[in-house]
C-alpha cells in the first residue's frame, strides 16, 4: 500500500495533551489505515492509542512525524494533520 508522511510543528501552548490526543486517535482509528506518529528521536507509536500518543510527551514547538499507510494516504494524511493541529 502507498505511504504518506507529514512533518508538523505543534503550536498549541499545552502541546499534545489529552484532548487533541483523543481527537487524533479517534480520527486515526476511524480512518481504517495504519497511522503512526513519532516525536523527535522517539520511536513511532500507534496513532490509534491515546496513551501511546500522550507518552510521547509532545510540547509546544516539538516536531512530530505522521505516517499513513493505506488507501488514499495523501488525502488522509492531510486530514489527520488538520485534526492534529486544530487543537
Amino acid at each position: 500500500m502507498p505511504v504518506a508522511t507529514r512533518t508538523l510543528t505543534i503550536e498549541a501552548p499545552e502541546g499534545l495533551h489529552a484532548r487533541p490526543a483523543t481527537a487524533f486517535a479517534k480520527a486515526a482509528t476511524e480512518s481504517g489505515a495504519k497511522v503512526t506518529v513519532a516525536a523527535g528521536e522517539r520511536p513511532a507509536v500507534n496513532a490509534s492509542s491515546v496513551l501511546m500518543i500522550m507518552a510521547l510527551g509532545v510540547k509546544k514547538g516539538d516536531v512530530v512525524t505522521l505516517t499513513v499507510d493505506g488507501a488514499d494516504p495523501e488525502v488522509l494524511a492531510d486530514r489527520l494533520s488538520g485534526v492534529l493541529l486544530e487543537h
